[in-house]
């Protein structure tokens, strides 16, 4: 936060952020001084009186107080204070955060890259920056070497003596473990994009598809649709990375079930 919009030479979209945020600086106090009175409120309860709009071609276009709110929480303005329905509440981050002594820069981003590379057990020491969340962790860990893949890794060491078990889950397309695609290609050759902006003929595995999660292996995507109009969870296909076998196949079923069944949805198989 104290060193947003990032460390040392900014790259073009950091530069873009930065400007962005400045050029809007009058709906930035507003929504300072709307919450100081009143907060903590949900993001529609807030003004836009931005000068600049955020244009995108994706889900954010013109979502002006959203993508403000979301810098203003890496700035450590703003926080997120708890729920209602499916609304996030905010508020200031002096009245949501707690009042711990600042860790010093150097040390708070060691330690984040200790606890980034801790959550993912293997990643990359350096590479491309990109928004929200890199997969990569400095000088975390101890170098390890990956057979087969060019390049260092990072492990953590203390994860190797660890026992293993593993199980089968559908997960999030924003799942940490495929939010990096060229880690996910790497490490598991799985190939996998999130097609929603695609349109309906090119796409390969369905507008929302889920990965496949079995045991230490990413085997497949499950593209499903929530109708929930006909009160129905609708598969529209399950694609096999590799050939389920019976114990694979009845795992993704019962996954499945339960996906249904979290939704509060009926279950229905396209022909």
């Amino acid at each position: 936060m104290a060193e947003w919009p990032g460390r040392g030479e900014l790259r073009d979209w950091q530069e873009y952020h930065r400007d962005w945020v400045l050029a809007n600086d009058r709906c930035r106090r507003e929504i300072l001084a709307r919450l100081r009175d009143a907060g903590p409120l949900p993001s529609r309860e807030l003004p836009d009186t931005c000068d600049k709009p955020w244009g995108s071609s994706g889900w954010t276009n013109n979502k002006n107080v959203t993508r403000l709110l979301e810098f203003m929480v890496s700035r450590g303005e703003v926080a997120v204070a708890g729920r209602k329905g499916r609304d996030r509440l905010w508020d200031l981050a002096d009245r949501v955060y707690p009042d711990d002594p600042v860790v010093p820069t150097d040390e708070a981003w060691r330690e984040r890259d200790r606890r980034r590379l801790r959550a993912l057990g293997i990643a990359r020491p350096a590479g491309t920056d990109m928004p929200v969340e890199p997969a990569l962790v400095g000088e975390a860990g101890e170098p390890a070497v990956v057979e087969g893949i060019r390049g260092e890794w990072r492990v953590d060491p203390s994860l190797l003596d660890e026992p293993f078990s593993g199980r089968a889950a559908l997960l999030s397309p924003f799942d940490r473990l495929v939010h990096d695609r060229a880690r996910t290609t790497d490490l598991f050759e799985f190939d996998y994009q999130l097609e929603m902006y695609k349109p309906a003929a090119k796409r390969r595995w369905g507008y929302y598809a889920l990965p496949v999660l079995y045991g230490d292996r990413l085997v497949g995507k499950v593209d499903a649709t929530a109708d929930r109009k006909a009160g129905l969870l609708v598969v529209n296909a399950v694609h096999q990375d590799v050939p389920f076998t019976a114990a694979i196949t009845a795992a993704v079923d019962e996954q499945i079930a339960d996906l249904a069944a979290w939704l509060e949805l009926g279950l229905r198989r396209a022909s």
